[in-house]
């Protein structure tokens, strides 16, 4: 695909490597000369000089024969007109915008095409809580997402001693816990990936990746994790967008103290959250107010703030003063990889939790969604097999006859909508059918393309 990225910064350079790695033709427009030289020797890509709501910086950058414009400037308002621009002036197919202000919501007659012409809207800060928001509802996951309108759940869980089908095989797993169908889809050791067979063991420290009915996700962690108690305690550092949003969605559910460096910021934090969450102006990494906070009673503290290294730092003192669990959020991919599974408990990188809903729409054939993992290394894809045995690759046929390119392999298979929809873990005799939501892990980038194409209907296919 052309594609064409208005921004170099943090987000549009994540999600230009991100695509730059499935081959597609990249286009990157900045007003910073500098950033784009930069960008121009780490990736293969083309930078344009300039602002990118100018006709004729679009222009030159290609927006005349482009598949896609994604928006990711720092202002709103710059994201909103380039989308406008591209759409009327160039017939740009798709538009992607980058919208911090939750005003403006995807769907609505605003950014229709009479309006801003936005096709879809991403927010980084959304998707981040939303993202932790599920960590702190599953404390025992390290990364728990969900396909098929929330009816299966993929989750990742470090093995534990003492859990029900630790030490034991994957063959051994149905015996040990009878009622929990579920599908382990990949183990990495180590760092590295595990052949899932039924007779390879869990063992403690195994990071394992399990597919299974949503309502059945505590009895999979409590089968390889054993089951932590609920989050209570919560203490934030950093008040900014991220911070913020998740503070809001925790009222009621947690008891939340917020630490905030800047005082102006911290009057305006108090201003916009309840009375009886805490809102503290002080450095969080910071050993005397933490202690003096009493760090070591959280069930987790989350170190939100923009700079990584202060994020680092406050959630290692933290993990050190006794908090039960540590999670930072890391913009610089290297540091992310170099510090999950340390004395921080999770990693997040930012632009990782939206690279998802953007591969969503990148996607070919009836994909209805897409979840990156491991950091972008891998995928989970979630297609919808349509047509007949005719038309389709999958439908009509069963599993042991589906290929799957090497590596890949089936999780799981939603069939049925709303109430009346149930979760397959499926096996070689099962024969996918007409409207399945199939899910399925993919543990290198490159594979992609292959598996997208079984989710393409051609007029008439002869396997």
């Amino acid at each position: 695909m052309k594609i064409i990225i208005l921004g170099a910064g943090r987000v549009g350079e994540s999600v230009a490597e991100s695509l730059v790695s499935e081959q597609n033709d990249i286009t990157v427009i900045d007003q910073d000369p500098a950033r784009l030289r930069l960008l121009e020797e780490k990736l293969d890509l083309r930078g344009v000089v300039g602002n990118g709501i100018q006709p004729s910086v679009l222009a030159e950058a290609g927006a005349r024969d482009a598949d896609m414009v994604i928006a990711c400037a720092a202002a709103d308002e710059s994201n909103l007109v380039v989308c406008k621009v591209a759409h009327d002036v160039f017939n740009v197919p798709t538009t992607i915008a980058r919208l911090r202000s939750p005003e403006f919501i995807e769907g609505d007659e605003l950014l229709g095409k009479g309006g801003f012409a936005v096709d879809n809207v991403i927010c980084p800060e959304e998707s981040v809580m939303r993202y932790i928001h599920l960590l702190i509802s599953y404390p025992e996951a390290l990364q728990v997402v969900k396909f098929s309108q929330n009816r299966a759940a993929l989750v990742v869980v470090r093995a534990a001693a003492g859990g029900a089908v630790v030490g034991h095989t994957i063959a051994e797993m149905r015996n040990r816990i009878p009622h929990v169908e579920m599908r382990i889809v990949a183990l990495y050791r180590l760092d590295t990936e595990m052949e899932a067979t039924p007779s390879t063991r869990i063992l403690p420290g195994d990071e394992v990746f399990v597919l299974a009915d949503v309502r059945k996700i505590r009895q999979v962690l409590a089968a390889i994790h054993n089951i932590d108690k609920p989050v209570q305690r919560v203490m934030i550092a950093g008040g900014g967008k991220v911070g913020l949003r998740l503070a809001r969605s925790l009222v009621g559910q947690c008891e939340v103290k917020l630490i905030e460096s800047d005082r102006k910021r911290c009057e305006y934090l108090a201003s916009q959250l309840p009375s009886n969450m805490l809102v503290l102006n002080g450095d969080a990494a910071d050993e005397d107010l933490l202690e003096e906070e009493n760090v070591g009673d959280m069930d987790m503290f989350l170190a939100l703030t923009s700079d990584d290294e202060d994020n680092i730092m406050s959630a290692m003192l933290a993990k050190r003063l006794g908090a039960n669990r540590v999670l930072s959020l890391i913009n610089r991919r290297a540091y992310a990889d170099m510090m999950q599974g340390s004395t921080i408990d999770i990693a997040i990188s930012p632009s990782q939790t939206v690279i998802g809903e953007l591969l969503a729409h990148l996607r070919r054939g009836d994909v209805a969604a897409v979840h990156s993992l491991r950091r972008g290394a891998a995928e989970a894809l979630e297609g919808v097999a349509r047509g007949d045995i005719k038309t389709s690759k999958l439908v009509g046929r069963r599993i042991d006859e589906i290929r799957l390119p090497q590596g890949a392999r089936f999780g799981a298979i939603v069939r049925g909508d709303g109430r009346d929809s149930e979760v397959l873990m499926p096996h070689h005799d099962t024969v996918i059918e007409d409207g399945d939501h199939v899910i399925i892990f993919i543990p290198h980038k490159r594979l992609v393309r292959e598996v997208e194409k079984l989710f393409q209907v051609g007029a008439t296919f002869f396997g």
